[in-house]
């Protein structure tokens, strides 16, 4: 038993390792406004909409380089947006299946919270689709896990046991209850919104 618990620390561990090689922090001028997830080596950054609300975003990368970014789209109903920032051969991670995911699959959530550099919250699948219990958002797919998310873990990646990208961390929903976007959503939006330039940014599922 103490041996399998290991395992399963020592997977985690690397999980959040993983994750935290795509993780940026947001400031938008004042404090921390949030995290973001490198998506593209090429300097596309996902986070969400309500981080990217306000002008003169700053992304900080993992290397420590502090970059002023542009939004290039946002879209408020799926709270996610895609930001912009000159840099090249920016680390990312493996894609996950979002689609795939099952009701008691572990997840790892990244970010920022108040200031804490790549802090992480692990919690269990609790639903994933638009008909989610007692939830107030449709017309969107989500991934709603028993994840303690806080103010700076917003658009930091959501990752799978394995350390692979399946959403973009999002909002509480309640006490226990965090939201994520799935990562077919985000590719639906990249594909709405930058249109053919999308193709070259990652295959889609």
């Amino acid at each position: 038993m103490n041996d399998l618990l290991k395992r399963w620390n020592d997977d985690m561990a690397r999980a959040v390792e993983q994750a935290c090689q795509a993780l940026v922090q947001i400031r938008n001028g004042r404090a921390g406004a949030g995290a973001g997830t490198i998506w593209h080596p090429d300097g596309l950054i996902l986070t969400n909409a309500h981080v990217a609300s306000r002008r003169g975003l700053q992304v900080t990368l993992p290397d420590g380089r502090a970059l002023p970014a542009r939004v290039l789209a946002r879209d408020a109903e799926r709270d996610i947006a895609a930001l912009a920032v000159e840099a090249r051969g920016l680390p990312v991670i493996e894609l996950g299946d979002s689609r795939g995911l099952r009701p008691g699959q572990w997840l790892l959530a990244v970010g920022h919270p108040w200031g804490v550099t790549g802090a992480a919250t692990a919690g269990v699948v609790a639903g994933t689709g638009r008909h989610l219990p007692e939830m107030p958002l449709s017309g969107r797919d989500w991934i709603a896990a028993s994840l303690h998310l806080r103010p700076g873990h917003s658009g930091g990646p959501l990752v799978d046991a394995q350390g692979r990208l399946v959403g973009i961390n999002t909002m509480m929903a309640g006490p226990d209850l965090g939201l994520a976007v799935p990562v077919h959503e985000v590719k639906a939006f990249l594909k709405e919104a930058l249109g053919s330039q999308s193709g070259s940014l990652r295959a889609a599922a």
